[in-house]
């Protein structure tokens, strides 16, 4: 019987070798066409607890509150779920789960219990079945039939008292979705799409569903054993250039607040995910930024996911002896604040007495707004820490510097241990808006360089015959004699793999 491979093992190697080459062809064609691309880019992400890790599309990664800078009469909640959605990310882009309850919570009374919770739920809606694609040609408006993959949003606010529901109206009913930006091929005017997506809706409200940019702006690396352990790794933005789902809501600050006299809120957001009996669990929640992240250990952290505030008391520990003080100590010789840290049950749990600190409240982990302070016509980054009251902690405001403020209160700003601890990283990539939503708009997929000889709106299509040049671009060029010897590699590495298959098959067709 004749060995499927011969024993000397000749010729398997012989085998090897070709296809070898022929992929070391193939991958200098790759590595030539990829340098002219642009490069990926990597980072950590939002996912802050071990289970909401692996489900994205329940994962809340910020939340922001503060009063309207442009109609200082309401509050905006701001809040968004899906952590670094690469732009390209297709064929499927990105969506709000079916699945799920996406709520915002609003405690007027300081009760640790939410009074009010403005609740979205999505439906997704597919044209064609028969195509890849998430949109078949160019899209103009949200009705376009050419926009493939849609969806719409019902949203209801429920009144509780003690957890108990007394009303819901329906404020918004099937209101569409704001898309994935494909890129300018399949969405040249974002922005006109992103304004169909706003909507008024009634008891004086107005709501946005839709993609953006992701508006925190950090050096994540902060997870390197913080910053690789000398600093030397701080100042890059690694949430630049990656995109949300976000949620927007603008309300009357009358709809929200207990009285004019009683004017502090506490917000924060959750997702419930239906499970397999019908029911809804809460999976992820979010108040103040970094708690889950930072101040929560391991063994607590899928617990907080799925607590209410007014449990919290449970992890009043994880904030009087944080572990960030202790760590930032042994590798940077910063001495810790003495424990207990009461300043930081102040920030994370009661609010600030005489700035949001609503009467008789119970500690619980929220993001409290004092809605009664005017917005700041120059907001300072560093907010209260730096005498601007409009900003962080009472509330979140886009441009607040949560990471420079967390790790300066952490590291005993408020009980005299003065600082100027921070990231490097300052402000957003993309500048924020002047009005509703305010968040910036999503980076498109189609963001890379253009291709030599070409400019915006070029009909570029690559052809065999003319060496793969851009139309419009002069020959001879580095760049098109480079695309065309890398097309070639990878034809003679297909070829060789041919020949490779073909020299094998007439070996095992021989006696010996």
């Amino acid at each position: 019987m004749t060995p499927l491979f011969p024993r000397s093992g000749a010729g398997r190697s012989g085998l090897v070798t070709l296809i070898c080459g022929a992929l070391a062809a193939a991958g200098l064609a790759a590595a030539g066409v990829g340098a002219l691309a642009p490069g990926a880019a990597s980072a950590s992400s939002h996912r802050e607890a071990p289970l909401i890790s692996g489900t994205p599309q329940y994962d809340n990664t910020d939340l922001y509150a503060f009063v309207s800078p442009d109609k200082p009469d309401t509050t905006t909640i701001v809040g968004d779920w899906i952590p670094f959605e690469e732009p390209a990310g297709g064929p499927n882009f990105y969506t709000f789960a079916d699945d799920a309850q996406y709520d915002l919570h609003v405690d007027n009374n300081g009760d640790a219990h939410s009074e009010l919770t403005f609740r979205y739920t999505f439906t997704t809606h597919r044209k064609n079945g028969d195509t890849f694609l998430y949109n078949t040609g160019p899209v103009s408006n949200l009705a376009d039939p050419d926009l493939n993959i849609t969806q719409t949003y019902d949203l209801d606010l429920i009144r509780s008292k003690n957890e108990h529901e007394v009303s819901r109206t329906k404020l918004a009913d099937d209101v569409p979705v704001a898309p994935s930006d494909v890129g300018k091929a399949s969405m040249p005017d974002y922005g006109k799409l992103r304004s169909q997506a706003v909507y008024k809706t009634a008891a004086g409200a107005t709501t946005f569903a839709g993609q953006a940019d992701d508006p925190f702006f950090a050096d994540l690396r902060v997870f390197d054993l913080l910053y690789g352990g000398n600093l030397s790794e701080v100042g890059r933005d690694t949430l630049k250039g990656y995109n949300v789902n976000t949620i927007a809501l603008q309300v009357p600050n009358d709809l929200i607040r207990e009285s004019s006299g009683q004017p502090v809120v506490g917000i924060w957001s959750t997702t419930q995910r239906r499970t397999a009996q019908g029911s809804y669990a809460q999976v992820s929640r979010l108040g103040n930024p970094l708690v889950n992240e930072v101040v929560n250990p391991q063994k607590d952290k899928d617990r907080f996911n799925a607590s209410q505030p007014a449990y919290d008391a449970q992890f009043l520990k994880n904030v009087t002896a944080p572990e960030l003080p202790k760590l930032i100590e042994s590798i940077y010789k910063i001495k810790a604040p003495t424990e207990p840290r009461n300043d930081l049950v102040d920030v994370f749990l009661k609010g600030v007495k005489g700035l949001n600190q609503p009467p008789n409240g119970k500690p619980a982990e929220e993001l409290r707004l004092n809605t009664s302070i005017r917005p700041s016509m120059h907001p300072k980054r560093l907010g209260v820490l730096d005498g601007d009251n409009a900003g962080f902690p009472n509330g979140r405001r886009l441009t607040d510097d949560v990471i420079d403020e967390a790790l300066q209160v952490v590291e005993g700003e408020l009980v005299g241990s003065k600082n100027d601890l921070g990231d490097a990283v300052d402000k957003n990539d993309k500048k924020f808006e002047s009005h509703f939503p305010y968040v910036a708009e999503p980076t498109a997929g189609s963001r890379g360089r253009l291709a030599k000889g070409t400019t915006t709106g070029v009909d570029v299509r690559s052809q065999l015959g003319d060496a793969l040049r851009p139309a419009g671009s002069s020959g001879g060029s580095s760049d098109t004699m480079l695309i065309a010897a890398s097309a070639a590699s990878g034809a003679a590495g297909i070829l060789l793999i041919g020949t490779a298959f073909a020299w094998w098959r007439r070996r095992l067709q021989r006696p010996y």
